[in-house]
């Protein structure tokens, strides 16, 4: 009995001093992260995009409640050129302390398949978070295109061989690369047509010009409503609210199609733990307020929160599925 009771007091002291202990070093790790500092000074977060873009638009979004939220300043630092890779290489090349971000989206992985590029677009950069999606819309021109379907437009470019061209935000856009999943998946052969963003291409549709177009969301609604642009299908795992007597193309027929473009900041490789960790919380911050998701609806988006580990899922997935229809298609920049 005395036995017994002796090894309940050790355990019991044992247990004891085990809590003290982790209580002490949860202290000391919470100090030594306070000790940290950061942000202790301004952050820079390059946007490889033109000031105006979407994604410019969203890291000005991010940075001024962040900024707030952290007690720092956040400058946009809008670094265009080369198709995201200028911007993105300064970032692969600035040192991984937190203060030099990236505001990156799909060209992240399409870019470097097209264009020569000094960075890995994977190993020399660190997940933070994603921030939003959007799924593409396969519309044609109401007017000169019969299908009312996506069998019947199947149909139709098959029997009329050369006939269906589709307008593309510029060549390895994923406005792009959406056409040539969908010629490679329905077995098809539609043209290419390429142009220096969704403006233009979005306005060659509607002048007849070009027959077909992959759009997003907020660049072909309104002509989708006045009746200009008749949709047939959206590239997404699921329907979209706005259009939901549209079919997905897994339910138009076509299983394995499912693409969409991405938003998201990632920061150099060697970036620690624990300013990854303070970046993410404070994103997702502001991705839980309302007037987050109201701001991405009117650009056609949807808030897109992954965990890191989906997060690199998803980087790595996208390069295989993209390396793919590139090498398929034999595109190549003109």
């Amino acid at each position: 009995m005395k036995h017994i009771d002796n090894c309940s007091r050790i355990n019991r002291r044992t247990a004891i001093q085990g809590l003290i202990g982790g209580t002490l070093l949860g202290g000391l790790t919470d100090l030594a992260m306070a000790d940290s500092g950061y942000p202790s000074r301004q952050i820079r977060f390059v946007v490889p995009f033109p000031a105006g873009a979407s994604v410019d638009a969203i890291a000005r979004m991010l940075s001024q409640r962040m900024a707030t939220s952290m007690g720092q300043s956040i400058i946009v630092d809008n670094r265009p050129g080369g198709n995201s890779a200028i911007g993105t290489d300064i970032v692969a090349r600035s040192a991984g302390d937190g203060y030099t971000i990236l505001m990156t989206a799909t060209s992240q992985v399409t870019t470097p398949l097209l264009t020569p590029v000094n960075y890995d677009s994977i190993k020399d950069f660190t997940p933070v978070a994603t921030i939003c999606s959007n799924d593409f819309v396969l519309v044609v021109n109401a007017a000169t295109v019969p299908a009312k379907t996506l069998q019947e437009l199947i149909a139709y470019a098959k029997a009329n061989p050369g006939k269906l061209n589709y307008s593309s935000a510029g060549t390895g856009n994923p406005t792009h690369l959406a056409g040539e999943l969908f010629d490679m998946q329905a077995g098809v052969k539609t043209t290419h047509v390429p142009y220096k963003g969704g403006g233009p291409a979005v306005q060659d549709l509607l002048s007849g010009i070009v027959q077909m177009h992959f759009g997003s969301p907020d660049n072909v609604m309104q002509y989708i409503r006045n009746g200009k642009f008749r949709p047939l299908a959206v590239s997404g795992p699921q329907r979209l609210a706005t259009i939901p007597d549209v079919p997905t193309f897994a339910e138009a027929g076509i299983k394995d199609y499912e693409l969409r473009a991405w938003y998201g900041v990632m920061a150099p490789k060697g970036t620690p733990p624990d300013v990854v960790a303070r970046l993410r919380s404070e994103i997702e911050k502001v991705l839980a307020l309302p007037e987050t998701k109201q701001r991405l609806n009117t650009l056609g988006m949807d808030v897109f929160d992954t965990s890191l580990d989906q997060f690199a899922t998803l980087l790595q997935s996208d390069r295989d599925k993209f390396t793919r229809i590139v090498q398929t298609a034999h595109i190549k920049l003109e």
